[in-house]
């Protein structure tokens, strides 16, 4: 792919598709890691002179409709306080804008445009009418085909790929082409169907694959044990028999279970073989922690997305710290992605010692399961 470095951008309008989707509450952005992450791209155009227009969508409007709930204003505010310089914000900003050379303008949410999610070909036009230069560093939304990250890269004279969407292609590279050895994959989350493909990826890639959550429920009931009232998916039981006997995955020997799934439930440590009736399961026990935390520490690649336990809640939340820090000390090249992990990084004070942290939630499942990310497609296709 052609990258934004080796581009002349002085003068040049220059649109970048960052992913501002940001979890926010009462209007405050609760957690700017993908604001933070996309400053060093937007300080490169800046220097080197650039008019700079900045797209990104906001959760998950009705399409062509304005919502005040969505709209990026807050995200542009913050922005500004992050780089202590302006950002201009632009509510109507199809027609073009004014700017000069060297200065920040972000746009009104992309998603209140019609068209945007079926990657409307007019709107992909209008889009790239608007840059000199396209520069996506999106990379949380390159499994999408959008107007936005797809059909302008298609139409605008120039389309490249931004610093951090080239840093995240290069360190899951890193991970999954020529990993080094043992290679060890962490897989938590609720359901085995949302992530069966990035399961039956892994079975095959990895040394060890180690599971967590409702997931692991499900592993455990396929491996003959008494789950509770535990999360789990009795439609997924033969096919979590079929990965346990195509793949190295250990399975639980203690677990740790409430009768409720709140933050004051007791914490009971209990044998894999003693789970009750009325229990839940919701985190790993201490002696198989350990046991992770050692196939961790042994290891030279990991890969890492979904806690292993109920980690919002401090009774539940020692087995995903102890792996947290069992890869965080490890010597192995470490990649982790996903909300919820990153979360938990961030809870235990990991993230410094991680190797590269993916801003990516599903482009980073659809990578390491091997699919072709569009947004990245169209960027080597242009440079062909």
């Amino acid at each position: 792919m052609l990258k934004m470095t080796e581009i002349p951008l002085a003068g040049k309008r220059v649109v970048i598709r960052e992913d501002f989707n940001v979890p926010m509450e009462y209007g405050s952005i609760t957690d700017d890691t993908r604001l933070r992450s996309a400053i060093p791209t937007i300080n490169a155009a800046v220097t080197a002179g650039a008019r700079v227009m900045l797209l990104s969508h906001l959760g998950r409007p009705k399409e062509g409709e304005f919502d005040p709930r969505y709209s990026l204003e807050p995200v542009a505010n913050a922005l500004a306080d992050l780089m202590a310089t302006p950002v201009r914000f632009e509510f109507d900003w199809m027609g073009g804008i004014e700017q000069e050379n060297g200065s920040i303008v972000m746009c009104e949410n992309v998603r209140f445009l019609k068209g945007e999610n079926a990657n409307n070909e007019n709107l992909a036009r209008r889009l790239a009418a608007l840059a000199d230069i396209f520069v996506n560093d999106a990379f949380a939304t390159a499994h999408r085909a959008q107007a936005s990250t797809y059909g302008i890269a298609q139409f605008a004279p120039i389309a490249c790929a931004g610093p951090l969407l080239s840093a995240e292609l290069d360190a899951l590279s890193v991970a999954l082409r020529k990993p080094a050895r043992p290679m060890v994959a962490i897989v938590g989350g609720a359901k085995v169907s949302t992530k069966l493909a990035l399961l039956e990826s892994l079975s095959v890639k990895v040394d060890q694959l180690i599971v967590g959550g409702g997931i692991a429920n499900t592993f455990l009931k396929a491996a003959g044990f008494e789950i509770g009232n535990s999360l789990h998916e009795p439609d997924m039981i033969e096919t979590a028999k079929q990965l346990l006997n195509g793949g190295d995955i250990p399975i639980p020997t203690d677990l740790v279970c409430g009768k409720n799934f709140n933050a004051t439930a007791k914490a009971r440590v209990v044998a894999a073989d003693a789970v009750q009736k009325d229990d839940m399961i919701l985190d790993v026990g201490p002696q198989t922690a350990k046991t992770f935390a050692k196939i961790l520490e042994d290891s030279q690649t990991i890969i890492w997305n979904g806690p292993v336990g109920v980690f919002e809640f401090d009774q539940f939340s020692a087995g995903t710290k102890i792996l947290a820090e069992a890869a965080a000390n490890s010597t192995a090249y470490s990649i982790a992605g996903g909300g919820d992990t990153i979360a938990a990084i961030v809870k235990f004070g990991v993230a410094d010692r991680i190797s590269y942290i993916s801003t990516g939630g599903g482009a980073f499942l659809e990578f390491v399961e091997g699919k072709i990310l569009p947004a990245v497609d169209i960027l080597e296709r242009r440079d062909q």
